[in-house]
């Protein structure tokens, strides 16, 4: 997932000048403690989680250890999804070229649907599900299309232009659950709800776990994006893409490998 180095005058607010030098002073965005960095690689270790649990646990639950394991791991795999969807619209803001922005998501939604495929379904082609990066890709060209709606309309009262986006995002929710893509409209109305409320996270975050609810421990990736502290932090764009389809790819040869 993209995210670009940037701070803006409503952001998070750095450490005072107190007696307590590690103060800081907690707004409607949150504290910032953790880079851009720091949350996409918790959310790439939150994701390979949750993935290998799916693949190698899920088919040897006995009501055991392993049982228990794999509960622990359902926890601990909710928290990437949030991570990576509120770096997506926070990426929206800044990225100098959304159209480029827009078609790495798409190209890598092509270049990770077999693993995906591997992965979740042990074959090589299901046309019934698809991947996340398709689903990212949906969330930001909704946003984009509602984003210049509002610029197009900012004479008017901002509520017609509230009630203009309600048919939108149910447009694109419907799209999303007939391509099966995945976390179909629950995405969409997180990514809309992380629009809205740009910069007061903390408003967002009861949407956005409403819109979720089905996963309660989503909760733990939405209280993580209150971390965000606007920086970019030290990353590699290239592993951040290709990320996904490699662990996916991985798991998916050992599940077909195993005949699981």
């Amino acid at each position: 997932m993209k995210v670009h180095n940037y701070k803006t005058k409503n952001n998070i607010e750095q450490a005072e000048d107190t007696t307590c030098g590690t103060c800081r002073k907690i707004t409607l965005n949150g504290i910032g403690l953790l880079s851009g960095a720091q949350l996409k690689y918790i959310a790439f270790i939150s994701m390979l989680i949750d993935h290998t649990n799916k693949t190698l646990l899920y088919p040897y639950l006995d009501g055991g250890i392993i049982s228990a394991v794999s509960d622990v791991f359902d926890v601990l795999g909710r928290i990437a999804f949030p991570i990576f969807i509120y770096m997506l619209v926070e990426g929206y803001f800044h990225t100098r070229n959304k159209w480029r922005y827009l078609g790495m998501l798409l190209i890598f939604g092509v270049i990770s649907e077999i693993p995906y495929d591997m992965f979740s379904s042990g074959v090589f082609f299901e046309w019934n599900a698809n991947n996340i990066m398709f689903t990212l890709a949906m969330v930001l060209a909704m946003i984009w299309i509602i984003d210049v709606l509002r610029k197009k309309m900012e004479k008017l009262p901002k509520a017609v232009w509230f009630i203009a986006t309600i048919p939108i995002v149910a447009i694109v929710c419907l799209i999303s659950m007939n391509l099966a893509v995945d976390y179909d409209y629950h995405a969409i109305l997180i990514g809309y709800f992380l629009y809205i409320f740009h910069e007061k996270s903390a408003i967002a975050i009861p949407f956005c776990y409403l819109a979720m609810f089905k996963e309660p421990w989503a909760l733990l990736g939405f209280g993580l994006t209150l971390t965000y502290n606007g920086k970019r932090g030290r990353q590699n764009k290239l592993v951040n893409y290709l990320f996904y389809p490699v662990h996916m790819l991985i798991l998916g040869i050992i599940r077909m490998c195993l005949g699981l």
